[in-house]
């Protein structure tokens, strides 16, 4: 993976999650058999999803380097976009950054339209829209967090119903901004699909805005459905797990790509997520996500685990399985994240306690965190274990004290008895 740094000075690192791709020939020949390299179209039930729906009506915002409307896969598909870096296209088409082919590659995952009966590139939700929205890390000074804030709101305002997100902070937690843009989002019935990162690449562990609550997180399998150790993370928030080896995809310029990642695996549910939209008008978000996630084939123990999450994504099951309405997001709720977490950071602090010099991060119960928080900030527990506790120096104390005392009584003794 190509880490897009910030130039923008941050504790976080946002990057995008997908490992460099191998270039395939795009000949009339390759191009006809690159559908046999689409196994996950027949693998994880997208084919049969298709004699429901194949996503007309969605809007599906990719948030990334900016999307070629123009390749042969995906002309039409780009109804709308924005760029929020400042160097990218007033369209959000303009592709942007070092991995600047990393949004289409993307975008035809999702919305890859063929080009011709049975020719070329076909995402999973072939008849869904998209909104390209540009944001750049490593080409712009603009900051990096508030880009996202911004696109995650643009996405929500011109008619997004699924948001993709193939990037990731690096950090567990994230900033305020986000708070308001993604509550935004689900109050208005908007799926948020997130990468969980790539181990392979140096991430570890899930980060943010895939640990975020009532974020669909996706890790990625290989192509046997077993857990990808080089082209995924681990986390307790991971919902599903997608395909993220073995992936093909269209860069700008119509060349095809072989590529892996997180990044690929996300999409593939963003646009399962299009098709259970389209497929069941006037769903909740909340709905989407239980489908989904209620659906999936189990794989793993135990079941939700920091590895599958609920299992491998089935998008036959997710669109036509009878599934029981829900009334809450079972990936949890942001706005009482939001309530416990930033109340308990806003409390002023006792005058008569001391106050570290840095600020420990809590974490609620209800704040679906694993692992020990990255960046400079220090937990309570390491706080408490890195100092020599109060009672030790009393009891120091009192033993000096005494021996003291005993010293000064004995050299007197001595001073009398001469």
């Amino acid at each position: 993976m190509r880490r897009l740094r910030l130039l923008a000075a941050a504790v976080a690192v946002v990057a995008l999650v997908a490992a460099p791709g191998i270039l395939l020939s795009a000949s009339p020949a390759r191009a006809d058999s690159l559908r046999d390299r689409e196994y996950w179209l027949n693998d994880y039930g997208i084919t049969e999803a298709w004699n429901t729906t194949k996503g007309k009506g969605v809007t599906v915002a990719v948030i990334d380097t900016g999307i070629d409307g123009s390749v042969p896969e995906l002309r039409g598909a780009v109804t709308a976009g924005t760029d929020f870096s400042g160097v990218g296209g007033a369209d959000g088409q303009t592709p942007i950054d070092d991995d600047s082919a990393h949004a289409t590659l993307v975008g035809s995952l999702i919305a890859g339209r063929g080009t011709g009966p049975g020719a070329g590139m076909i995402g999973v939700a072939p008849e869904a829209n998209l909104l390209s929205i540009s944001v750049g890390f490593g080409s712009s000074a603009v900051d990096a967090d508030g880009q996202i804030a911004k696109a995650v709101r643009w996405a929500v305002d011109h008619g997004a119903k699924v948001i993709n997100m193939s990037l990731t902070r690096n950090t567990l937690d994230w900033p305020e901004s986000w708070d308001d843009a993604f509550l935004y989002a689900m109050k208005h019935d908007v799926v948020i699909v997130a990468a969980a990162g790539n181990r392979g690449s140096g991430t570890d562990e899930v980060g943010a805005p895939a640990t975020m609550p009532g974020v669909l997180a996706v890790a990625g399998v290989d192509e046997s459905g077993n857990a990808s150790f080089d082209a995924s993370s681990q986390g307790i928030t991971i919902g599903v797990a997608a395909p993220s080896e073995g992936l093909v995809g269209v860069a700008p310029g119509g060349q095809y790509l072989l590529w892996s990642g997180t990044s690929g695996a996300t999409p593939i549910v963003a646009g399962v997520a299009a098709l259970v939209y389209a497929a069941h008008p006037g769903i909740s978000a909340d709905d989407v996500i239980q489908r989904i996630v209620s659906t999936a084939t189990p794989k793993g123990s135990p079941s939700p685990g920091p590895i599958y999450g609920h299992g491998l994504v089935n998008a036959h099951e997710a669109v036509t399985r009878d599934v029981a309405h829900v009334t809450t997001n079972p990936l949890g709720s942001l706005p009482e994240w939001i309530r416990l977490h930033r109340r308990a950071e806003a409390s002023p602090q006792p005058t008569s306690a001391p106050v570290p010099s840095s600020r420990a991060t809590s974490t609620p119960s209800t704040a679906p965190r694993q692992g020990s928080a990255s960046g400079p900030f220090a937990s309570a527990a390491a706080l408490r274990s890195t100092g020599i506790p109060l009672a030790v120096y009393s009891v120091f104390g009192v033993i000096l004290l005494v021996v003291v005392i005993g010293a000064v009584r004995q050299y007197r003794r001595l001073r009398a008895g001469r």
